[in-house]
């Protein structure tokens, strides 16, 4: 009797253990390449036509992300649709159909610059007022604002326009900018020695360090209101890109043609809002429009570079005497567009995980199409293979999961930034996981099994989770981490992390067909991919039945204290 009590209990645990493993491992088993090869077969066809921001091809993949979310038993989270009955129904005393849809609806504004540009810069002294009037890309060319603009305004020269807290380094501090032009030099001290001092206590680290430094300057100078920039590369020659003559052919990394090709860089795009933001033109001049600015100033390019280079201190001031008139204008239209919203409901309706991916990509131009198999269809696919997986558990999360396909990454993070701000249901966003490329290799990783995951850094058990469930699932990828206070970086984590939500993002790597026409299908590691989704899978289903990861650092140590 007590030999089958005994049998009986330890059939009882194996049971038991198989059942708790069971809801995870019914996940991971729709995960695996012929359900992502399936899906990425379609979204990175020719048929959607490299799914640009508000085109055919775009609408065509967010339906098919739709349909997949609702073959997988996915609820609609987006825009509400309101269905009126006909006159027969009416009659029946039917009235108004009310159903979430999956898609959540919003504007851009699409802009590029006008044909009607001018620029002088003006001399005042007691005595007389001259001005010289510069020729549209013959000494100066302009990246406009969302609207045409005029304005007569002081000029005020800034240097580098460099604000470095940390090491004590303002040039913007003294300066009265509003309503001001602002000359700035592209760079920062010591730029153009590397073994000089200043080099090694400015250079901006990191990959793309050096695009977001000029990015943050940029925009650190239209919060201080100033009218407009005129922004100074030294030792480059802008007139070689304005040359109206084309003798030789025109030559692109995949193409070689008599013109310079249309581009999907040629316009912008913003969220409207309001009131005008961000909407200050920004000069390239010549250096002879440089030198008419400078002259009689007591400033002279080369000198002031060596001197911020060796002294390290800022020579900024206001140009007295110095004025530049200006008009700029714009071709505009509104586009619109839509994120992909889907929804699993928790025991917890409120407090909700945000899965997501950007699916679009640069489009179809001049017969080449951009199909952009991992940007970002491979983190697309991610987002939707998760969302099956958390169905095929089977149980129900404490937390509520959505699922978003992104809109508008590729002109500005547009899609993530709108939902930021309009939360379906003014729902209470927790956490962030973020999917974008995850198929490819780098060309050094020789063992094709390399992959990188930022995170908010105070929050580190989303680490801690992450290498517990690489060995537990015995999961080949060789994860490097990169932890940071607010992560940052071209994609839609970062309008998350703006808001002080913690975030995960996943990336297997950058690879010469970034943003080219051969970003293609039959270049995707498949099992890295599957391998990445799967992680995430993993993580998202703890992060939505645990707070622990909730915890952190100082909450860590406090709570050892």
């Amino acid at each position: 009797m007590r030999k089958i009590l005994c049998t009986g209990l330890v059939m009882f645990l194996s049971i038991f253990g198989v059942m708790a493993q069971t809801n995870i491992d019914k996940g991971l088993a729709t995960i695996n390449e012929s359900s992502i090869k399936g899906q990425l077969e379609f979204l990175a066809s020719d048929w959607t036509e490299g799914r640009a921001v508000g085109t055919k091809g775009a609408y065509l993949a967010a339906d098919y992300i739709a349909s997949v979310f609702k073959m997988y038993g996915i609820e609609p989270l987006g825009d509400e649709i309101i269905t009126r009955p006909t006159r027969a129904q009416i009659m029946a005393g039917k009235g108004l159909v009310r159903e979430s849809s999956y898609f959540q609806n919003f504007s851009l504004l699409e802009y590029e610059p006008g044909e009607e540009h001018s620029f002088s810069v003006l001399t005042t002294n007691l005595n007389s007022e001259s001005s010289v009037n510069f020729g549209y890309k013959t000494d100066f060319s302009v990246r406009p604002g969302s609207t045409g603009l005029s304005a007569r305004a002081q000029i005020v020269f800034a240097g580098y326009a460099l604000t470095d807290k940390e090491e004590g380094y303002d040039e913007l501090k003294s300066l009265d900018l509003e309503g001001k032009v602002v000359l700035v030099f592209a760079g920062f001290p010591g730029h153009n020695d590397k073994a000089s001092e200043a080099y090694k206590k400015f250079v901006p680290e990191g990959r793309y360090a050096r695009y977001r430094f000029e990015r943050d300057k940029i925009d650190n100078l239209q919060d201080k209101g100033v009218a407009a920039i005129i922004l100074v590369r030294g030792g480059d020659d802008p007139t070689l890109s304005w040359a109206q003559n084309s003798i030789y052919p025109v030559k692109g990394s995949y193409y070689e043609a008599d013109e310079r090709l249309e581009s999907y860089y040629d316009v912008q795009m913003s969220l409207p809002e309001d009131k005008l933001r961000r909407n200050i033109p920004i000069f390239t001049v010549t250096n002879r429009v440089v030198n008419e600015i400078l002259s009689g100033t007591e400033i002279d390019f080369q000198e002031f570079e060596n001197q911020a280079a060796k002294e390290m201190k800022p020579a900024s001031k206001e140009l007295k005497g110095k004025w530049v008139e200006f008009k700029t204008s714009v071709k505009s239209r509104v586009i619109r567009a839509r994120n992909v919203l889907g929804f699993i409901e928790g025991e917890d309706t409120e407090n909700v995980i945000v899965v997501g991916a950007h699916y679009d990509h640069i489009g179809k131009y001049n017969g080449w199409i951009w199909n952009g198999a991992d940007d970002n269809a491979s983190g697309t696919v991610g987002v939707m293979s998760i969302a099956r997986a958390v169905k095929a558990t089977g149980k129900k999360p404490k937390k509520s999961i959505i699922f978003a396909a992104w809109t508008g990454e590729e002109k500005g993070l547009f899609g993530s930034k709108y939902f930021v701000r309009n939360v379906p249901g003014d729902k209470n966003v927790l956490l962030n996981l973020n999917y974008d490329m995850i198929g490819r290799d780098s060309e050094k990783d020789s063992l094709k099994n390399q992959a990188s995951m930022s995170y908010t850094k105070v929050y580190s058990k989303i680490e801690e989770v992450t290498k517990k469930h690489l060995a537990d699932h015995n999961i080949n990828l060789d994860l490097r981490y990169r932890p940071s206070e607010k992560p940052r970086g071209g994609s839609d984590h970062a309008p998350f992390a703006e808001q002080d939500i913690p975030i995960f993002y996943f990336m297997a790597a950058m690879h010469p067909d970034y943003h080219q026409p051969s970003d293609e299908l039959d270049k995707i590691n498949w099992e890295k991919m599957a391998n990445i989704i799967k992680l995430g899978f993993l993580n998202i289903w703890e992060f939505a039945n645990d707070n622990s990861y909730l915890i952190t650092e100082d909450d860590l140590k406090s709570k050892n204290k």
